[in-house]
């Protein structure tokens, strides 16, 4: 019963913009993860197709790249103590200004993206590819 009241963290592998670190995780409801992001670094353009996630800026400044639904990217500089909210389709990336640390929840899809640099001319700069819902891992 320890191990539910006091969840041992687990490294989910190495990233090229920093670290992942699964906290928590109830099956089948959510996740809590701590994401370390370098400065300099970021995350995929992308969506998710079942994946609904809210992160809180802890240190650290970030741009948050989304489209709101418009066809074009918008951004915003995001400071610590402010969250972030990417339901399930909306296109986002983040990008790391200074060495960022965040805290995730979400529900536990964790291979869930759909890489979309391209829709938007832009280059993929490598990182973890696109999935289709089939192949989505959810715990």
């Amino acid at each position: 019963m320890e191990e539910v009241v006091f969840p041992k963290p687990e490294d989910l592998g190495p990233r090229v913009w920093g670290s992942e670190t699964l906290l928590a995780l109830v099956p089948q409801k959510y996740s809590v993860k701590r994401l370390e992001i370098q400065a300099g670094h970021k995350g995929g353009l992308q969506f998710h197709q079942l994946k609904d996630e809210i992160s809180i800026l802890l240190s650290g400044r970030m741009i948050v790249r989304f489209d709101s639904g418009s066809g074009t990217l918008s951004e915003r500089v995001v400071e610590p103590g402010e969250c972030v909210h990417f339901p399930p389709g909306l296109v986002h990336q983040e990008e790391a200004l200074t060495d960022c640390v965040l805290i995730e929840a979400s529900t536990p899809h964790f291979n869930d993206r759909v890489r979309v640099e391209a829709k938007y001319g832009l280059a993929a700069d490598g990182g973890l590819p696109s999935t289709t819902v089939d192949e989505i891992i959810q715990r």
